[in-house]
């Protein structure tokens, strides 16, 4: 499972997450992060903002509601395994 370092922005602080997993819906990459690698944890969708190379692509937090389940329905059924709550 892979690992992604954020910066947040106008601060020093990292944050990391694991990918569980990525889809691209309508042009956009969406990505299902989560702080743990295994276990109940938090676990959050975030929407890619620009087009540029991995390493420096900015994300932001899904918080529009429709848009949170309906990308929560899609991470769902692509992780079985998941149980995704809102």
């Amino acid at each position: 499972m892979d690992r992604i370092t954020f910066q947040i922005p106008d601060s020093d602080e990292t944050a990391e997450f694991y990918v569980l997993e990525q889809t691209r819906i309508g042009g956009t990459d969406y990505i299902l992060v989560a702080e743990e690698e295994d276990g109940d944890c938090d676990a959050f969708i975030l929407k890619e903002l620009t087009g540029g190379s991995p390493e420096e692509a900015s994300y932001e937090m899904v918080e529009n509601e429709e848009e949170l389940a309906y990308m929560s329905k899609i991470f769902a059924s692509m992780l079985e395994d998941v149980d995704i709550t809102m």
